[in-house]
């Protein structure tokens, strides 16, 4: 069976519903899937779907594709992308897959993929479509389907977890994703008053996309918080595994500096901890982290390759520019045998569960999320080009660009090339075909020289890209 390649992405599977992303192509994928996991030992696999109008449809091809193999097959329905997280640890499957589209358009699904406790992540997607092409896949007399319902058992989890120290008033926007189905009912078991914008679950997004690192996105909360009581505001992505945070008097507190509250707190409790951060985050993680004693860890972007870092170092805490959060912090440092507080997942969430426990201490939720450092920076920005050039241009800079004045130039992931007073970034985006770019300087007149060499660089070896600075 032929199928598109440019469906499989370096973190997860996405297609446009109907064309590139069909029944039969969820049901070989799926057939690929259980394949994999009989190999790796695995006897269950956890599927559940997101608010799009396809992810029904999907999910019971996909689920007919992973029994043909004789793997039994645990429904969750309706949920968000960290429940099934959740219900891979919780019924002792160590394997989930939801059919979820993110915050791509309407028109789009896709699945995010756990194996034997590995998000699949770059060879491993790539070799479940080299399986189908190549008719690599085990056939064997129909496995079981099951249906679990897995949200008591979270919201119970997160509750017994996360401890208030005052109810806060809060409001929370879902964008019409799936976490409205959830948010409120988790925030009411930590003994918030919750005022809900766009919580009805709706594949048509009819008020605004549901991403919350896109600012216009947030313009509905920002208001509701001038108008009303709500003390702070919490946003989701599509599938409820990225936070936004909006303060009352209405600024957004991007996810990097989201992480240096969570860091503060948890090298409280467990110095010498490792946090890991992604290229794209603020330059002011690392003295913030070892200021508090703690080591800070730069890497890649991209969840599922953020999770093999958390495994690998046994970080407590991980953060992504994009807003997906990473717990996996001990209970008590001293006493690493009490276990871990929470699974090493990205879950929004609970991030903003862990948020309100820290900010229900204080008196001024906002001033202390406005107090965090804070430099002159751009949103993230893209290079449009053709699909392969963004790659091949960043690796042939990596061999020949030279940064005058830099105090070190980072290659784990594109180009991040530090000044005394900022740095800039350009990698290539492993989803779509773009160079995504950040710059962050002490002042607009260190920004602006920043930008000027980078603009030099890239110009001269790729006269044709328009720059959006």
């Amino acid at each position: 069976m032929q199928i598109p390649k440019e469906i499989f992405k370096a973190y997860d599977i996405r297609g446009i519903v109907g064309k590139t992303l069909t029944p039969e192509i969820v049901e070989a994928i799926g057939q690929a899937l259980g394949s994999e996991a009989l190999l790796r030992k695995q006897t269950a696999i956890c599927v559940g779907y997101d608010g799009r109008l396809s992810g029904p449809e999907l999910a019971a091809a996909l689920s007919r594709g992973i029994r043909k193999t004789g793997m039994n097959v645990i429904q969750l329905g309706l949920v968000a992308t960290p429940m099934v997280y959740f219900a891979a640890y919780e019924l002792g499957t160590h394997c989930g897959v939801m059919v979820t589209g993110s915050h791509n358009p309407p028109d789009y699904n896709g699945l995010k993929m756990v194996l034997a406790g590995e998000t699949l992540s770059g060879e491993a997607i790539q070799s479940l479509r080299i399986r189908i092409e190549s008719g690599d896949l085990i056939t064997q007399s129909d496995g079981s389907e099951s249906h679990h319902d897995v949200a008591a058992a979270y919201i119970a989890k997160i509750a017994s977890d996360v401890k208030l120290s005052r109810s806060m008033k809060i409001a929370v926007d879902c964008g019409n994703g799936v976490p409205g189905a959830y948010a409120k009912k988790l925030y009411e078991a930590l003994g918030c008053q919750v005022q809900e914008l766009f919580c009805e679950v709706d594949g048509h997004f009819p008020n605004h996309h549901p991403d919350p690192s896109v600012p216009e996105n947030l313009a509905d909360l920002i208001e509701a918080l001038a108008r009303g009581d709500a003390e702070i505001g919490l946003a989701f992505d599509g599938d409820g595994d990225r936070l936004g945070v909006v303060t009352k008097d209405g600024n957004i507190i991007y996810p990097d500096r989201q992480l240096m509250l969570f860091a503060e707190e948890v090298l409280k409790r467990n110095q010498g901890a490792t946090i890991i951060y992604d290229v794209k985050s603020t330059r002011n993680l690392a003295p913030w982290i070892k200021a508090r004693h703690g080591k800070p860890l730069m890497w890649k972007t991209g969840h599922s390759l953020v999770k093999a870092k958390i495994k690998e170092t046994s970080a407590d805490l991980a953060g992504e520019m994009s807003g997906h959060i990473f717990f996996n912090d001990l209970i008590d440092g001293k006493n690493p045998a009490q276990g871990r507080r929470w699974y090493g997942f990205d879950d929004g969430l609970y991030s903003g569960a862990r948020l309100l426990e820290i900010l229900s201490a204080v008196a001024n939720p906002s001033a202390t999320l406005n107090a965090l450092p804070e430099s002159v920076s751009t949103p993230e920005q893209h290079i449009q080009m053709q699909e392969g050039e963004p790659h091949a241009l960043i690796a042939a800079l990596q061999k020949s660009a030279k940064f005058e004045g830099a105090t070190d130039v980072i290659t784990i992931d594109g180009l991040r090339v530090e000044y005394a007073d900022g740095f800039g970034l350009m990698r290539p985006s492993n989803t779509t075909p773009v160079i995504v770019l950040r710059f962050e300087a002490d002042n607009e007149a260190a920004l602006k020289r920043i930008q000027n060499t980078f603009r030099e660089i890239i110009l001269a070896a790729a006269p044709q890209v328009k720059l959006p600075f």
